[in-house]
């Protein structure tokens, strides 16, 4: 694998066929707001962000080099759709997941704070990627990612939580917490909804998220519990990754997945 400071999932049981990454903002061409925050160049991979268009193509070239194939891209609009990453073939998508079945596909999703979600079926043979923002996650996307996995035929999957925004960061309002209490199926799992926002002390109405918490419970509701991730900061780790809460202007890193 080529120099650039990739994060390889730790992920119990994911299949010897499947390969996962996620990465920095580290080892790319971007110059200030969208560098490395170290004194070099960024590896932005966002043409939405206002960078230079040379840059964050060279920095898409420089990802390239170590996948299979060029990955699908996606226009991400904090919605639920699910693109056929194979059906793509250069051509930009408006939906927030994608899925493949077919050896050399690659999913991936660009993150700056939400969430990114990689799926892979226990025997290796579908794989998927997610971006979930909260709009997303409480409207179900997670959702319908498993399930256009299961009609290629995933039985048991399994799920990495990557690089978001961290339970001690991702201050939000009330209109969030009701978004997922209004989507509670019955007693127990409202009960867990709340347990997944602590209010802020002294800040009425304000309470703190913790959105790796919420996806898991979205992944329960169709049976993925087997799931790991969930260990990084987006906001605290300013010179690893980028984050929209934290400097506005910035980039996007990327989450991915395929089948080899």
């Amino acid at each position: 694998m080529a120099a650039l400071p990739f994060i390889v999932p730790h992920w119990p049981g994911l299949p010897a066929n499947v390969s996962a990454l996620s990465t920095t903002r580290a080892g790319g061409v971007s110059l200030a707001p969208y560098d490395d925050g170290q004194g070099g160049g960024g590896l932005n991979l966002g043409v939405h962000v206002s960078d230079d268009p040379g840059h964050v193509a060279q920095n898409r070239a420089l990802l390239a080099t170590v996948l299979p194939a060029q990955p699908a891209w996606l226009n991400q609009v904090h919605g639920v759709a699910v693109a056929d990453a194979a059906s793509l073939a250069g051509r930009v998508a408006d939906a927030d997941a994608s899925v493949a079945s077919e050896p050399g596909v690659v999913c991936l999703v660009m993150t700056a704070d939400c969430l990114p979600v990689l799926f892979s079926s226990k025997d290796g043979q579908v794989v998927a990627a997610a971006h979930a923002g909260w709009r997303g996650l409480a409207n179900g996307v997670l959702q319908r990612t498993v399930q256009a996995m299961r009609e290629r035929g995933a039985v048991d999957i399994l799920a990495w939580l990557g690089p978001a925004i961290g339970p001690r960061q991702f201050e939000v309002g009330p209109d969030v917490a009701q978004a997922f209490l209004d989507g509670a199926t019955d007693a127990a799992e409202r009960q867990a909804f709340q347990n997944g926002f602590k209010a802020i002390a002294d800040t009425p109405c304000k309470y703190l998220a913790d959105i790796y918490a919420l996806g898991r419970l979205m992944l329960a509701r169709e049976g993925v519990t087997q799931v790991a991730g969930g260990e990084y900061c987006t906001v605290s780790e300013a010179a690893q990754f980028y984050s929209y809460r934290r400097d506005g202007v910035t980039g996007r890193q990327a989450s991915l997945i395929w089948r080899k």
